[in-house]
């Protein structure tokens, strides 16, 4: 598949609110995300990401922004008082052709819900099996 060239770049993880435009234009905070852009070797340790945070009672889906060069295999684990969730996402490419080109868009496959039955401190661990250097960013977002 094709690949695409990255610039040195950095991460970065936090929790922020996310944005989104309402049916009557109105701009509203919808929810609190757990974001991290992992393209550096030295995010990880012993290969894997780690990081603690406060997910609060509802649901949630896991969203990803991939490229050809990112993991094949992205493994995640969330850990908490009440939860246990694990999954193996698989790196799929989508070709799409025009007249003058063929790219490729790119997501996980897996299972990208889970429910959260109450309020609490979880732990997530993400796996890249073995690329540290492929840029990939993960979100945790509420659905509504």
């Amino acid at each position: 598949p094709p690949r695409s060239t990255q610039g040195v770049s950095s991460a970065a993880s936090d929790v922020y609110k996310r944005q989104e435009y309402t049916g009557n234009d109105q701009l509203v905070d919808i929810s609190d995300v757990f974001h991290i852009r992992l393209a550096d070797p030295e995010l990880y340790e012993n290969g894997i990401y780690h990081e603690s945070f406060v997910l609060e009672d509802g649901v949630y889906e896991f969203r990803f922004t991939p490229n050809g060069d990112s993991p094949r295999l992205l493994s995640v684990t969330l850990v908490g008082n009440s939860i246990l969730f694990s999954e193996d996402f698989m790196l799929e490419g989508t070709p799409h052709e025009t007249d003058i080109s063929l790219y490729y868009t790119w997501d996980y496959e897996g299972v990208k819900k889970i429910q959260v039955f109450e309020d609490q401190q979880v732990d997530i661990k993400i796996n890249p099996n073995g690329n540290l250097v492929g840029p990939v960013s993960v979100e945790l977002i509420p659905t509504k």
